[in-house]
């Protein structure tokens, strides 16, 4: 089979794969939900949102990967690549929201003593666990060489987690009445939900801000180029995300007069050191002469 018709195949069948991980959470979502009212239990209706970001962050993943197929054009010269940040910005601050609305529902919760039916948390919760597990094994493959598959794959493992805490509380209330677990684990799911949405959404932020790669410094990439012969200072320098896995470069470097017939060769040196060392895949270099002196490494143009 031709390798265009092997690498179609296999992204066919990946996204048949996150199409049935989605539709199974989003099932689950529902049930979760559903349960959670008929039992009283909040760390159930905890439980299902969870699932949901879950769900979510599953379709953003199909979703951008057929965006991110689209060349670019008039309208954007950069690509699509940005719409599944665009996308997980919205989701990730949706769910912070509502884990903040159930955390706050919960503290009103424990100055009244609410009913929880925990045989039907133990078996909602249950059936959770193995749609976790499930969901899991669907994206296992896949997260060996995708990050944001490997990240949602390890999401899962969490949720399962989260799913065992549920069904000991059921248990707890079954055996000692001890509703206020409910409660406790609610306030648990909630917290851990914000500590996991936290660091996404930052990354989000940073990339739409266009924000210096966190693992770059922009005072190394300067003494980089300035090492190379001819380069008599560096300025006006740039280092952002287009999008999630692609940085870009700008630079104006400046040269001295006797380097101008070779720039060609320069240009193409400081574009592999900004690729080697970097990582970037673009790189735009404006050479100008003149003294180096009060020019700023960073500011405006």
């Amino acid at each position: 089979m031709p390798r265009d018709s092997h690498d179609y195949a296999t992204g066919d069948a990946s996204a048949r794969r996150l199409g049935i991980a989605v539709a199974i959470n989003l099932l689950l979502t529902a049930a979760q939900i559903i349960g959670g009212v008929l039992a009283g239990s909040l760390s159930l209706v905890a439980d299902a949102l969870h699932n949901f970001s879950d769900a979510a962050g599953l379709l953003l993943a199909l979703t951008a990967r057929r965006i991110s197929k689209r060349p670019a054009d008039e309208d954007r010269t950069f690509g699509y690549g940005r719409a599944s940040v665009v996308g997980g910005l919205i989701n990730l601050t949706s769910i912070v929201v509502i884990a903040g609305y159930l955390l706050i529902e919960a503290i009103t919760r424990a100055f009244e003593r609410p009913e929880v039916d925990g045989w039907i948390v133990v078996i909602v919760a249950g059936v959770a666990l193995a749609v976790d597990v499930a969901t899991a094994v669907l994206t296992y493959a896949m997260s060996k060489s995708s990050i944001n598959i490997k990240a949602a794959f390890l999401h899962n493992l969490a949720d399962a987690l989260a799913s065992v805490v549920v069904i000991i509380t059921g248990t707890l209330i079954i055996l000692f009445d001890w509703y206020w677990t409910d409660l406790v684990a609610t306030i648990g799911i909630s917290i851990y939900i914000v500590w996991m949405s936290v660091p996404p959404l930052k990354r989000c932020i940073r990339i739409l801000m266009q924000s210096t790669p966190e693992d770059v410094d922009v005072r190394a990439v300067a003494d980089a180029i300035a090492s190379c012969e001819g380069v008599e200072g560096v300025f006006h320098l740039h280092v952002w995300m287009i999008e999630e896995h692609t940085r870009s470069v700008e630079v104006r470097v400046v040269v001295d007069d006797r380097r101008i017939s070779e720039l060609a060769p320069l240009r193409l040196q400081i574009e592999e050191l900004l690729a080697e060392s970097f990582d970037a895949a673009h790189a735009t270099i404006e050479f100008v002469n003149g003294s180096p002196a009060d020019r700023p490494l960073i500011a405006r143009h």
